[in-house]
């Protein structure tokens, strides 16, 4: 049976991109200073070598000699940037090109069956040790915030915290505003902002659910591929998970003698490997109930403030004291937020209420607008 045209033309796409990809190890190789590192990148280069050689023979066995295929323009413009601007500068760039291989070879039955999604998607894995190695430096604005981070037992609850009060407060204050802005009595007013409360409080906390259900699910899913991973290919796993750890700048016997005391048990294992390879913490996944039911009442309770004036009076004198109440959270919220940042909580208290009121005042405005046309 002769070969489709398109079936040489995709063998051969294959072909070039092992190609550039054995190009770019022995080039990274070569710049590194690194001796654990140099390492790495000889054994990927192995393993790219191999998947070439594989490609070579599918192109033979239809008649058609690769011949020498010089690296691509893209591969040698990376190395270019490497050599005069340094390699961690390009290492993303690698990692993404090794994800997208993987995409390329899904579903294709011989990159299947040598198992070349699996190994491109660890050299992706292994290339994000390497920049998170080197992306960190003792002493940088990054690392101190990490530190802050740590400190505050993980920077995530704060910030969703302040944002979901915030998303609350300044959605409910430009609704009450808008509607206040057309003068059409205090009931109005306040049914719109309850509306506004209730409505707003249900959406967030339904994304929120959403979020963190698919979050969790895409994990577990992740999580019993590597568990089948690890109990048909325990060799392989422990062998990526040695050059992850070589990667991050243990000598090689090292990460060997760690990866094989951490595959012994297989719990162990599964957890370490979901860190390492994953970036996924089993016991920090969360609960969307949790989620959900926080984000309801973080979000209502910044949505409540603008409102509460209006449940005592009604006018100019209620939207004053609204703007200064809402003026206040946002402060205090700008001045939360700084605990993340490190900027200067009056900088970031004065900023978010600018920037809130502004939202306030157009809706206002609009509102005032908006009434007199309707003749509310």
């Amino acid at each position: 049976m002769a070969t489709a045209p398109t079936d040489v033309k995709k063998l051969r796409e294959y072909y070039a991109e092992e190609v550039d990809g054995l190009y770019i190890y022995h080039q990274l190789a070569e710049l590194e200073e690194d001796e654990s590192i140099k390492d790495v990148y000889r054994q990927l280069a192995a393993v790219e070598q191999k998947h070439l050689d594989l490609w070579r023979d599918e192109l033979r066995k239809v008649g058609v000699d690769p011949g020498d295929v010089p690296p691509s323009r893209r591969a040698r413009t990376l190395m270019w940037i490497a050599r005069r601007f340094g390699a961690d500068l390009v290492l993303p760039i690698i990692k993404s090109f090794e994800t997208d291989a993987t995409d390329m070879y899904l579903g294709d039955a011989v990159a299947e069956a040598a198992g070349l999604p699996e190994d491109e998607a660890s050299h992706a894995r292994i290339f994000a040790a390497i920049a998170s190695s080197r992306g960190n430096p003792a002493g940088s604005v990054i690392g101190r915030i990490e530190s802050r981070h740590r400190a505050l037992g993980g920077g995530n609850a704060l910030r969703a915290s302040v944002l979901g009060a915030n998303d609350g407060l300044v959605s409910n204050l430009a609704l009450v505003m808008g509607v206040a802005g057309a003068a059409p009595g205090q009931a109005t007013v306040v049914l719109a902002g309850v509306a506004g409360l209730i409505a707003g409080s249900f959406s967030m906390a339904l994304g929120e659910w959403i979020s963190v259900t698919s979050s969790r699910e895409a994990a577990e899913a992740q999580l019993r591929v590597e568990e089948e991973e690890l109990r048909l290919m325990p060799e392989a796993e422990a062998e990526e998970l040695a050059l992850i750890y070589q990667a991050k700048g243990l000598p090689r016997e090292d990460a060997e003698a760690l990866a094989m005391r951490l595959m012994a048990d297989p719990d162990t294992a599964l957890g370490t490997l979901a860190r390492e390879e994953l970036g996924i913490v089993p016991e920090d996944l969360g609960s969307p109930w949790a989620a959900a039911f926080a984000s309801l009442i973080l979000f209502g309770g910044g949505a409540v403030i603008p409102l509460l004036p209006f449940l005592f009076g009604a006018g100019t004198a209620a939207v004053l004291v609204s703007a200064v109440l809402s003026g206040l959270a946002l402060f205090l919220l700008g001045g939360g937020i700084t605990l993340l940042t490190g900027r200067d909580w009056l900088y970031s208290g004065g900023r978010q209420v600018v920037l809130g009121l502004a939202a306030a005042a157009v809706t206002y405005v609009v509102g005032s607008l908006v009434g007199g046309v309707a003749g509310v």
